[in-house]
């Protein structure tokens, strides 16, 4: 049985792993879900930026003193794990990457929006599947009108703060599962070294097609990707 530590994107928190978490703790693993500072059940706490982020996971991991963790990223997670996972290799298992990537040093999760930030916050997207059928997709009503009502603006400073990697690489084995791309468009990518993925040419790449948000459209099929049983 495995350990696992979940960290969720932007404007989310640990109540987005809901039916991952029933499915893995079902399954017998032991599983922590994580809700970064300043968002969710934690938006009440200013001041938060990448740096805190990645203190987040590392205390967590420190504080219960877990090791052999698979530590999971989801989306703009993947900053904050990957800098976690250069910073404490010694108690991890593996690292996977859930639609993210270990991107280059100094990329920042702004970058890869198509926002402005111009307050202490990024706003949660309006959550319009016919605005946006790609990221959406998978998405009932019900997990739209959740995310609607309890996605939460997420820190600017922590979008805005460019990824301090520390060039050592990153000794732990690695795992991508693709959802929004298909897996032919993400191995092509792969090898032509885009910088989303220059990084996982010895990855595992499991497909789960769905959305952007797999742990609200596909829970049981995204829990089965992250045991290491893709399609059981």
């Amino acid at each position: 049985m495995s350990t696992f530590v979940l960290v969720p994107g932007m404007w989310i928190g640990a109540w987005a792993w809901r039916g991952v978490t029933a499915e893995l703790r079902a399954a017998g693993h032991d599983v922590f879900p994580l809700t970064l500072t300043g968002v969710a059940d934690r938006d009440h706490l200013p001041g938060a930026d990448l740096e805190t982020h990645v203190a987040d996971i590392v205390r967590l991991i420190e504080v219960e003193d877990l090791r052999d963790v698979v530590l999971v990223g989801h989306s703009y997670g993947g900053f904050p794990v990957t800098v976690a996972a250069e910073r404490i290799p010694g108690r991890l298992s593996r690292v996977v990457y859930v639609d993210s990537g270990p991107l280059p040093a100094g990329t920042t999760q702004l970058d890869q929006l198509d926002v402005a930030v111009t307050g202490p916050a990024v706003p949660p997207r309006e959550w319009d599947p016919a605005a946006d059928p790609q990221l959406l997709a998978g998405l009932d009503d019900a997990a739209l009108e959740l995310l609607r009502t309890r996605a939460t603006p997420h820190p600017a400073a922590s979008v805005t703060a460019p990824l301090p990697r520390t060039g050592a690489g990153l000794a732990v084995p690695l795992t991508l599962v693709t959802c929004a791309l298909p897996a032919e468009q993400v191995a092509q990518m792969i090898a032509a070294g885009h910088p989303w993925f220059a990084e996982l040419t010895d990855a595992t790449v499991v497909a789960v097609p769905t959305g952007h948000w797999p742990m609200l459209s596909e829970p049981v099929a995204l829990a089965r990707a992250l045991a290491g049983q893709p399609g059981s």
